[in-house]
């Protein structure tokens, strides 16, 4: 895991990683997105994962403001663990992960397909410039130091 210092790392998606790159993040977000799953015990039984690695990622999503976490009954153990507005901004990062999966790890074809509501239509994932409108390619894509860089303002 990097570190969380960031001395030689001005990246943020390396400090994206250090929220959801652990092995189970992504697919908790992904149930909690996209199955409605709220409670420890349905993120359990859908993830099959140990219940101290989950408690440790429920606990690191709700001090990172991805997750909070409010009570469904009037005993103090038993919550449900909601997504914020952080954490359902999400949502973006794990459809592109997925559109990526199926391309290259899914010889039978996509397990999973998202279809916009509203219409039946098939969800993808595209970089689009956000001044005209293109989409583009990787290798359209110039890098330039941001505001936030080190080199910004020298």
């Amino acid at each position: 895991m990097l570190g969380r210092t960031y001395a030689n790392e001005n990246c943020s998606a390396a400090r994206a990683l250090e929220l959801v790159g652990e092995r189970w993040s992504l697919l908790i977000v992904r149930d909690a997105l996209f199955r409605g799953v709220t409670r420890f015990a349905d993120f359990q039984r859908s993830l099959g994962l140990a219940s101290n690695v989950l408690a440790a990622r429920l606990e690191s999503f709700v001090a990172a403001g991805l997750m909070e976490r409010r009570p469904y009954s009037n005993h103090a153990e038993h919550h449900d663990y909601l997504l914020t507005e952080r954490g359902r901004d999400l949502q973006s990062v794990v459809i592109a992960l997925t559109a990526w999966g199926d391309r290259w790890e899914a010889p039978n074809g996509p397990p999973v397909v998202y279809r916009h509501a509203g219409c039946n239509g098939t969800i993808e994932s595209r970089l689009v410039c956000g001044r005209c409108g293109d989409l583009t390619s990787p290798a359209a894509i110039a890098v330039h130091p941001g505001p936030g860089s080190r080199s910004a303002g020298r």
